[in-house]
């Protein structure tokens, strides 16, 4: 299994319209194959920070999400909305025996 966190930045006055266009990439990408979740999530510090996690069953699943054509459409739009580079990070659970 693994997870991706992605971090986006995004401009106070396009806050509005970047989550509207994740509203459809969000229900396309729960219905992909591997998917097991995936979820926007806002700072509660910082209202312009918006992270996504997502978990998938394995890398082989989450490679076709990135090519798929709801990704490209939210990618157009977010590209408009983000005032930084979106931070990507691809995680995976810790092997950590607690007894």
């Amino acid at each position: 299994m693994i997870y991706v966190v992605a971090t986006l930045t995004v401009k106070p006055e396009k806050r509005a319209e970047l989550i509207e266009a994740a509203k459809d990439c969000i229900a396309a990408t729960r219905q992909e194959p591997g998917n097991i979740a995936y979820d926007m999530h806002e700072s509660v510090t910082d209202p312009a920070r918006m992270v996504f996690v997502e978990q998938w069953e394995n890398a082989e699943a989450l490679g076709p999400h990135g090519k798929s054509d709801h990704m490209r459409a939210f990618g157009r739009v977010a590209a408009a909305c983000l005032s930084a580079p979106a931070k990507i990070e691809i995680i995976t659970p810790a092997k950590v025996d607690v007894r």
